[in-house]
């Protein structure tokens, strides 16, 4: 017999959070212009804690509200946080990620987001954005790289520097949380179990 499972109304409020952090973080970044975007705690955070599929969620869901506000790039980008939040997702449930080693699972995390990213801040807006990032990228597109391949230098440097922040961010949140909390999502208890090392 087939078993269906339903989503929580626990499950829909983690993913609502995720995307409110998501939303706290971009606009941060905007007002301060930082070459970092800070939109992807919430995705990180929904993917290391749920899993893959849940951590798709909440960037699609703060691109969608943030491109019909405030930030019209948000929307266009959303695939890429939904990459980000599928390999994070992954990422957690393969490895063990310490605050002490985020550089390997940072860039698994990183790479396939930074390719779709890269093409569509290239071929779709000529490498202009709403990031403090644009101004690298303008300069180095005037030297022999040219547009595309400035996009990704100054894309895969941003991206995997963002990543590594809202990882450190993630895991000090996640180690900070009762264990009873982290399982919950899920309908777990952590009681009897020797839980999984964040």
């Amino acid at each position: 017999m087939k078993t269906t499972h339903k989503i929580t109304a626990f499950q829909i409020c983690l993913v609502a959070m995720a995307a409110c952090v998501n939303v706290a973080g971009g606009q941060i970044s905007l007002f301060l212009h930082l070459p970092i975007y800070l939109d992807s705690i919430g995705t990180i955070l929904a993917g290391a804690w749920m899993g893959p599929v849940f951590g798709m969620a909440p960037n699609l869901i703060s691109g969608v509200v943030m491109g019909m506000t405030t930030d019209i790039y948000s929307l266009y980008f959303a695939p890429v946080g939904m990459i980000t939040g599928l390999m994070s997702g992954l990422v957690f449930q393969k490895y063990k990620v310490k605050r002490s080693s985020l550089f390997l699972p940072a860039l698994m995390i990183t790479v396939p987001g930074t390719v779709v990213s890269s093409m569509i801040c290239a071929f779709l807006f000529g490498g202009i954005t709403s990031s403090g990032s644009t101004v690298l990228v303008q300069l180095l597109a005037k030297t022999p790289l040219g547009m595309t391949a400035s996009v990704f230098v100054v894309q895969i440097l941003t991206d995997y520097a963002d990543r590594l922040v809202s990882l450190f961010a993630v895991v000090c949140l996640l180690q900070a949380m009762p264990s009873d909390l982290r399982w919950r999502w899920k309908g777990e208890n952590s009681h009897g179990r020797a839980g999984r090392t964040i």
